[in-house]
């Protein structure tokens, strides 16, 4: 082998090198060759990992001949080895950023104890304490090597870092890991219990003002064979590594200045402490440069703290300050000065020199505040998130989320600012093409995003979107407005304003139905209609926007009216009226509607009376969605305009089947049964199908507590229903001559549709009168011949038992029917066991038996407070039970079964026995023993667990047997609660495995 390559292989190998691997006389062959690398001039420095192996080998501790741990030996071969690692550090030139990246805390930490050590620092001396002008070179420059490292560690230890993903689990790996860990978080304390001192030394080593000498391989030679030669007046006082003052001191300047830009987040006379060191730092680097080999610093991490420290302190200098937008943004955010921070992001729209990072980092920070409760600030964010966007916009980034967030709701306020913001940002003369076609593409997207078309002729009609838009470009995107609103005049050029209309008629009539469409306020609509009717009498406005719908009922009647100017505006009115009432707005619905009334008060009683009816149904509905959402009671007066409705007799006016569909659903669930029962005009029950519903229901509920000979009524109520589900069979001969059923879904026989029953219903929030139609619609799902689940409900034995002609009702419209009801039950009271029942048998009945548990389950928690109390038992019975065991038994949970079993009112030992005999079970097996409570069901288990051999099994249910609590001699009130208590805790676990 070769001089080089055993070079080479002595620098790279990784084989630890130490006497039980290797003879004493390899082991000194490996030293020579190390330090015959380190000696010889090598572009490549041998690898940092020497230093981990050598110093493990010395600190390894030894074990005597009692077989207990001692510290490592102070024998030649470990000096040796530790002598190997600072060797290797010193041809690195100790340069603390390369050992800081390649080593551990507690290596590194030992490393410079080791410097320390040799360089005669008496141990256990505080550095504090130390004159550092009066200690040899290499001694003082150790101290400073120990105090910067410690004050760099304890900055990078704050910094936040990312968790590598660990590997396949490995035990002794991970225990080498967590030992490391807590090392580290050891040394780590102790350093900042001393950082204060480390601070002081520091400071102190700035006040030497001269060179001072780091060791190198030559002077470590040196101590080892003469120790006093180092330290004294000999060459080795200058021998080593020269450090210069000045680098020193920018390195030292740079250390301090990141430990108290650190501590400074809560002291300003700390940050500027820290300033001064980072300018110092910079002034130095500016002078000496960069190129120097004894130290190292980030330069562009420097610029970063300046910057900081330049935006977190104030300058005695205000010119230099006012010349940094950081530091004019920073005193804006904490003077509270938001008007000049708006101002400095639209300057710099301009410039563009905020990088993208800033500018949305002090938006989140005005979010959080406007978060905090400063209502003040939501206009603040508007703006800067506009300035933010339009930035974006010019440099082709994507528009952020927030932006869009902001402008669901955009006003003419709104709109105005973008505007500014955009003609500010962008100087048409100078700027290029690229951005010219980003901002019109902006402001034409926006355009297209906006429903409201007085805000897109605003942005339109601007000065900017003119010039940066072409003309054959406008034409398309108004051809584009027009196709969304196929009625409104678009103007090839639009305008600024409505009343600055320079154009020709046709433009203004466009504008003035713009107007017309967006109004709802009753007298301007007046006067729009009065200026577009003196422009032109050829118009018909009630058709401007194919959105303005009235019933055919009152169509026909106002469409009617011979004044072309009182029909439009009677129509607008109501149309605008109808809708704002749909989308819930009913305090404009409501001014609409009277100013309609006022009108056709003084023409026509017919409309008038329409107007009276409309205003009772608006009435309804703003107080069901009010106070009527709260339990509050109507008042009497809108009871009494209730049935004055039903009631009314005046010929010829139409009428709206939804009010008296509301109207009769309102008295309902108000308990007005009294009224629909004794007091509603006998016509009325025969014309209106609502009202005779609703009087059946009524009756129905009111006698419901009584005995069973007087439910007339129910079987009215029966019929009546049945009737409505029943369809109508017709035949039909083919072309083969056979004869077809065909089956009509919606028959015509009954008062109304099944699908108007359904709607009717679903406007019912009355518990009784919900649970009254529900058991109707169960039992009649139940009366079908080949059912096999039945469906249990309250109150299901007041209906009749049979249907003469089963074959006329649709079942599987009854069976959707009772599925739609439920489900809308559950929305009025979900806490309602009665229903929850009901769905649970919807599901079991459909095999949905995961779904039957869970509301199986549901329904007994809500009425036993999570089965704290006792479950009732008209909720919990037997044949709930029994469907409950078949949902366990289906899912394979066996065990379950087995202790379901024994809430039946006699043990089913028969299907508990043949259930635990299962072993393919699901559940968690004998984990649910303890449940059990019925002393056959446990020793048949400790028999069937002794004859498959399962020991463990066995004795679990031996222990669940021998519970004082279940001896067959203790009372039976003992006996009873301990079954309660463990009927609670089985049905618990069930509800957490099944919710």
């Amino acid at each position: 082998m070769s001089a080089e390559a055993a070079d080479r292989e002595a620098a790279t190998s990784s084989r630890p090198c130490t006497p039980p691997q290797t003879s004493w006389f390899e082991f000194l062959l490996e030293e020579a060759l190390l330090e015959q690398h380190l000696q010889k001039p090598s572009p490549d420095p041998p690898p940092v990992q020497l230093i981990v192996q050598f110093l493990e080998q010395a600190s390894k501790p030894s074990v005597n001949e009692q077989n207990q741990v001692q510290p490592p030996p102070d024998n030649k071969r470990n000096r040796i080895l530790k002598l190997l690692a600072l060797k290797v550090a010193a041809h690195l030139k100790w340069d603390l950023d390369v050992l800081e990246k390649s080593l551990s805390v507690p290596v590194l930490n030992m490393l410079l104890n080791e410097l320390l050590c040799i360089s005669k620092v008496p141990p256990g001396t505080k550095h504090v304490d130390v004159d550092l002008s009066s200690l040899p070179p290499t001694t003082a420059m150790a101290i400073l090597l120990y105090n910067r490292w410690a004050i760099r560690t304890i900055v990078q230890s704050s910094f936040p870092v990312k968790q590598v993903k660990p590997g396949p689990p490995q035990l002794n790996v991970m225990n080498q890991m967590q030992q490391e860990k807590e090392l580290t978080e050891n040394i780590l304390k102790v350093l900042k219990e001393q950082a204060a001192d480390s601070i002081l030394v520091l400071e102190g080593a700035l006040k030497l003002n001269k060179d001072l000498y780091v060791h190198t391989i030559r002077t470590l030679d040196l101590l080892a064979m003469e120790p006093g030669m180092v330290n004294g007046e000999t060459e080795s006082s200058t021998a080593g590594l020269k450090i210069t003052a000045e680098e020193i001191e920018c390195q030292v300047c740079y250390d301090l200045g990141a430990i108290y830009f650190q501590q400074g987040s809560t002291n300003a006379a700390v940050h500027e402490n820290a300033k001064e060191k980072f300018f110092r730092t910079k002034e130095l680097i500016a002078k000496n440069g960069s190129s120097s080999l004894h130290f190292t610093i980030d330069e562009e991490r420097l610029a970063g703290y300046c910057q900081a420290c330049g935006v977190l302190t104030s300058s005695s200098d205000d010119a230099s300050q006012q010349a940094t937008p950081y530091s004019q943004i920073h005193s804006c955010m904490k003077s509270g000065n938001y008007q000049d921070l708006v101002k400095i992001f639209l300057e710099d729209n301009l410039t563009l020199s905020l990088p993208v990072q800033f500018r949305q980092s002090v938006l989140r920070e005005l979010f959080q505040k406007a978060q905090q409760g400063n209502d003040a600030l939501d206009e603040v964010c508007f703006k800067v998130c506009v300035c933010n966007t339009v930035c974006d916009v010019l440099q082709g980034e994507i528009i952020d989320i927030q932006f869009c967030l902001l402008f669901l709701k955009p006003s003419k306020e709104k709109i105005d600012f973008l505007l500014e913001v955009c003609s500010r940002s962008i100087n048409l003369e100078n700027a290029s093409e690229v951005l010219k076609r980003r901002m019109a593409a902006f402001l034409k997207n926006l355009c297209l995003g906006l429903e409201d078309l007085q805000l897109v002729f605003m942005i339109s009609s601007h000065e900017l979107f003119i010039k940066l838009l072409k003309d054959d470009e406008r034409k398309l995107l108004i051809d584009q407005m027009r196709k969304r609103s196929p009625r409104i005049n678009l103007c090839t050029k639009p305008v600024t304003s409505f009343y600055d209309i320079p154009a020709s008629a046709s433009v203004n009539i466009g504008q003035l139905e713009h107007q017309l469409i967006l109004s709802v306020d009753p007298w301007r609509i007046r006067q729009i209609l009065i200026e577009l009717h003196g422009m032109t009498s050829e118009r018909q406005f009630w058709t401007v926007s194919n959105k303005w719908e009235v019933p055919n009922v009152y169509g026909n009647v106002i469409l009617g009216i011979k004044d072309n100017l009182t029909r439009d505006l009677v129509y607008i009115l109501m149309a605008k009226g109808l809708h704002c009432c749909a989308i819930k707005d009913f305090v404009h619905a409501k001014q609409l509607f009277a100013a309609c009334l006022e009108l056709v008060t003084e023409f026509s009683p017919k409309l008038r009376q329409v107007m009276l009816n409309e205003m009772l149904l608006l009435d309804i509905y703003t107080h069901e969605a009010g106070p009527g959402a709260s339990g509050e009671r109507p008042p009497s007066d809108l009871i009494s305009r209730v049935r004055g409705y039903l009631e009314m007799r005046v010929p010829d006016i139409p009428l709206r089947q939804v009010i008296a569909e509301e109207c009769v659903a309102f008295l309902l669930n108000w308990r007005e049964n009294e009224y629909l029962t004794m007091q509603v005009p006998l016509p009325l029950v025969q014309t209106n199908p609502y009202v005779k519903l609703g009087q059946l229901l009524a009756a129905t509920c009111k006698e419901l507590p009584g005995p069973k000979e007087s439910r007339r009524t129910a079987k009215d109520l029966w019929e009546v229903v049945v009737q409505i589900c029943s369809v109508s069979n017709q035949h039909k001969r083919g072309n083969d001559g056979r004869v077809s059923l065909i089956k009509h879904r919606e028959s015509t026989l009954g008062i109304m549709y099944r699908s108007e029953l359904l709607s009717f219903i679903k406007k019912l929030r009355e518990p009784l009168v919900l649970t009254t139609i529900l058991s109707l619609f169960v039992k009649l799902h139940n009366v079908r011949e080949d059912i096999v689940n039945d469906i249990a409900a309250e109150h299901i034995s007041i209906w009749p038992s049979s249907i003469p002609n089963l074959q006329s009702v649709d079942f599987e419209a009854v069976a959707v029917t009772v599925k739609e009801l439920v489900s809308y039950a559950l929305t009025i009271n979900p806490n309602n066991h009665f229903w929850l029942i009901i769905q649970a048998d919807i599901y079991f009945a459909t095999n949905q038996y995961s779904a039957a548990l869970h509301y199986y389950l549901q329904a007994g928690a809500v009425c036993s407070d999570f089965f704290i109390k006792m479950v009732p038992p008209d909720v919990y019975t037997d044949q709930v039970i029994k469907r409950m065991i078949k949902c366990c038994s289906l899912l394979n949970c066996h065990t379950q079964v087995a202790i379901l079993c024994q809430f039946l009112r006699e043990v089913d030992y028969k299907t508990a026995f043949k259930a635990l005999q299962e072993q393919n079970s699901h559940d968690a097996m004998d984990s649910y023993y303890e449940y059990i409570w019925d002393v056959t069901i446990l020793e048949y288990l400790t028999y069937l667990h002794h004859k498959r051999g399962e020991t463990d099994k066995r004795q679990i249910a031996i222990k669940a047997i021998g519970q004082t609590e279940l001896n067959a001699s203790n009372p039976e009130e003992v006996l009873q609660l301990a079954a309660q208590r463990r009927k609670k805790k089985f049905l618990q676990a069930m509800a957490k495995l099944y919710f």
